[in-house]
């Protein structure tokens, strides 16, 4: 039987060695992982704003050939809930994450000369254009497909998405493992890790507990809408819920949040159309992790949290989600250039955001496609103009 080591195990495995190995070994060893990490880090840029618009354009352009009412619903149902997700986090991490880190205790790590050691080499990989270039280019031809119904470009930007989807899935997820176990032994050589390891703790047992009042706070609207008690909407959603969190995939858990929604007693109509278009388009749980965990590297970094830089990050996020690829971390790479344009994070703050991310993927995966059933409810109140009774 081939016995299958998940991403996760292999992050957990990397951090693991990369704290002990970082500890004791000579500055020359910890300079070749900083190599590695720089020159990985330098590609994972130059890829981000190809993952965007590789994404972003043609998930557009699908879009438009839906039902329009029940498109308008669906989309507008999913982006309000991904932006509440988003404000919910970021005002209960900042009033509890203060409580449990010293503020500021990895500032020295903005200079790597003080704090960590040097790389050999430095190879500048420049993007063939930026994040917000990028995010531009993709609504103008996502749009402009829709609207002209065009066959060859969107036939293009299939086959383009599919190389992008390759890449991120044969050379940056393999690889990613072997970036954090460079970044943590870097960080254990600086002196800086432990600090790093307590907030995961932290950040984790937060994120969990935001993730299931989201769900609440989703099924009670849908119960209220529905006339339906929220708790057995939500008992009905657990397969979901449950084969998410083995998949790390919205995508790999379709057919079982279709059947769940269905269960529940959804329209089918309405339900076959809305759980697949959820599945790309509604992460709230994806996006309390990732406000959550943004906030947690900020502080440790000197940074302050302001709802006022946070507020246009959390907007943006909730567009770009759609341009999450249906892979593990899909979320946190296609937030990775929101993450340094908006934020002004470095390569070594999104290394702890991937890190941070990923330990929890799954988590927010399970808590996007539960989510879905509650939407898909909401949707069909709206849409069919009926309460059900049962």
């Amino acid at each position: 039987m081939k016995f299958n080591f998940g991403l996760l195990p292999r992050i957990i495995v990397a951090i693991v060695l990369g704290v002990l190995i970082g500890l004791v070994a000579p500055e020359s060893m910890v300079r070749v992982f900083a190599t590695f990490t720089s020159l990985f880090g330098n590609f994972l840029n130059f890829v981000v704003p190809l993952i965007i618009l590789g994404f972003i354009a043609p998930g557009i352009a699908k879009l438009g050939k839906g039902s329009g009412k029940l498109l308008g619903m669906a989309t507008g149902a999913a982006y309000a809930s991904t932006i509440i997700a988003g404000v919910l986090a970021f005002f209960v991490a900042v009033t509890v994450l203060p409580n449990f880190m010293q503020e500021g205790s990895l500032s020295g790590m903005e200079d790597p000369e003080k704090a960590l050691a040097a790389t050999f080499i430095t190879l500048d990989m420049p993007p063939v254009f930026g994040v917000m270039s990028a995010l531009i280019l993709a609504f103008l031809l996502g749009i402009g497909m829709a609207s002209t119904g065009s066959k060859v470009m969107v036939s293009f930007f299939d086959e383009f998405q599919a190389i992008i989807e390759k890449t991120i899935s044969y050379v940056i997820i393999p690889l990613l493992p072997f970036h954090i176990f460079g970044i943590f032994a870097n960080m254990a050589y600086g002196g800086a890790v432990f600090e790093i390891l307590s907030l995961f703790a932290i950040v984790f047992v937060m994120i969990i507990i935001l993730h299931w009042v989201m769900l609440l706070l989703q099924y009670s609207t849908a119960g209220a809408l529905k006339g339906r008690n929220p708790f057995i909407l939500l008992k009905t959603m657990m397969p979901a819920y449950f084969t998410a969190l083995g998949t790390q995939s919205s995508a790999a858990t379709i057919p079982v949040t279709l059947r769940q929604a269905r269960k529940s007693g959804a329209n089918e109509r309405v339900a076959d159309f809305t759980v697949p278009l959820f599945a790309t388009i509604h992460l709230s749980g994806s996006t309390i992790t990732l406000v959550s965990c943004a906030i947690g590297v900020l502080l440790l970094t000197g940074g302050t949290p302001v709802f006022s830089d946070f507020f246009p990050f959390i907007l943006m996020l909730g567009v770009t989600m759609i341009a999450a690829p249906g892979v593990p971390g899909g979320a946190v790479m296609a937030a990775i250039g929101l993450l340094e344009v908006m934020l002004g994070f470095d390569p070594t703050m999104v290394a702890l955001m991937i890190a941070l991310y990923m330990a929890q993927d799954s988590f927010g995966t399970a808590a996007n496609v539960t989510g879905d059933g509650a939407l898909a409810h909401i949707v069909d109140r709206f849409t069919n103009g009926k309460k059900s009774l049962q």
